[in-house]
């Protein structure tokens, strides 16, 4: 998503003197996470980000890989997540593979004891309950129910939760996540035909320079390692910053669904891409508008990659006895397609209601011992019944 934005005092120019009142020079920091060509930001601490007083015991939170391999087609009740206490702990990953870990969680709280960074991947929260406000050295980002908020690898966060009850879908991406290529001009505008646009990102604000001196704790994750580094100066002492590189929010409800008077495939659901993947908003929308239209999806191969459905809301159309939180995942390599009665519940339908969120993993994924404690019996029989009738 480049766009430049800036926030709280900067110097005229990069890296030259910026000196604080008593003197003292702030300590500019350059912020990126494709080395010095990929997009970065400028941010100007009152201290060195670099001050460590301790350094904790690392702990090993890698998922535990019970699938390895998998060609059936799955389910999960992500409701049955239990809800803990500890953000960090809370946080539960179901499906990995080299590109992407994609995961659960339902904290009632963040603990102020502590910051978290992780230090391998961007990460992009889906809030599907739950509201707050998502703070970093960038200033603050206010969420709720429909957000995404997209964080990028490196970002030192802390999360104010307005409850306990809170329900998280979580994708860790090794690489940048971004807006979808063809929706961007030359420039990184996002063009006419792009179900969304600029106004809809919601960009840091609020920003509050902390000059505290102490210990901070801040768990960073390295490889699937949590180490805990206690540093001197608060990590929010940034008294401004520039660039490109940054937290922001963008509402699942303003994406502005693409229709046609036949179906229309799932691309045109896309809302963010990274290396090896791709992430869709199916929102509501009028139906096809032919008038022999069939609004349900037709049978296609998934050979190319897996697809991950995560239920948000509504009525999902092409699919019998879903919940809300529960999740598909349909591999590559068999085709799929709607439940029996689907196709001809759909004909003659206007809208439809549904809200959910699509990951497509052009890798296969493994499947963790957490999600397999979600799982639900013989999801894959469930296309039998029309066979069976007949």
């Amino acid at each position: 998503m480049p766009r430049y934005h800036s926030l709280g005092n900067i110097p005229h120019k990069r890296h030259t003197t910026f000196k604080k009142e008593d003197g003292q020079l702030y300590q500019e920091e350059l912020f990126g996470t494709a080395g010095f060509a990929g997009m970065s930001s400028l941010l100007y601490h009152h201290y060195p980000p670099t001050c460590v007083k301790e350094f904790g015991e690392p702990q090993n939170i890698r998922p535990r890989i019970a699938l390895e391999d998998n060609m059936k087609a799955l389910s999960f009740k992500g409701y049955e997540l239990r809800a803990e206490a500890d953000y960090i702990k809370s946080r539960k990953t179901l499906f990995v593979n080299n590109d992407m870990h994609i995961g659960l969680a339902a904290p009632k709280s963040f603990s102020k004891d502590y910051f978290f960074k992780n230090a391998d991947a961007d990460e992009m929260i889906f809030v599907h309950q739950g509201s707050g406000t998502l703070k970093t050295m960038y200033g603050n980002i206010e969420f709720k129910y429909g957000d995404y908020l997209v964080i990028p690898r490196g970002t030192v966060y802390q999360i104010d939760f307005d409850s306990e009850d809170n329900r998280l879908l979580l994708v860790e991406s090794f690489s940048p996540i971004l807006t979808p290529e063809r929706y961007r001009n030359n420039f990184g505008q996002m063009l006419e035909h792009s179900p969304f646009c600029e106004r809809d990102f919601r960009l840091p604000q609020d920003l509050k320079t902390y000059t505290d001196l102490g210990e901070f704790k801040v768990y960073i994750k390295k490889k699937g390692i949590l180490y805990s580094y206690i540093y001197e100066n608060h990590p929010f002492d940034v008294v401004g910053w520039d660039g490109y590189n940054y937290p922001y929010a963008i509402s699942i409800f303003d994406f502005e669904p693409l229709t046609g008077r036949i179906h229309m495939p799932p691309p045109i659901h896309q809302q963010f891409e990274g290396n090896n993947f791709v992430i869709c908003s199916f929102v509501p929308r009028l139906y096809d508008y032919h008038p022999e239209a069939i609004p349900a999806p037709y049978h296609h191969s998934n050979v190319d990659s897996d697809e991950l459905l995560y239920y948000v809301d509504g009525d999902f159309m092409s699919r019998n006895n879903i919940e809300k939180g529960q999740i598909t995942l349909h591999p590559g390599g068999i085709p799929h397609g709607p439940h029996p009665g689907a196709i001809e519940r759909s004909i003659g339908k206007k809208e439809t209601q549904e809200l959910a969120v699509m990951i497509d993993p052009f890798n296969p994924v493994s499947i963790t011992e957490e999600a397999l404690k979600l799982e639900t019996t013989n999801y894959y029989k469930s296309w039998q019944t029309e066979l069976q009738n007949n």
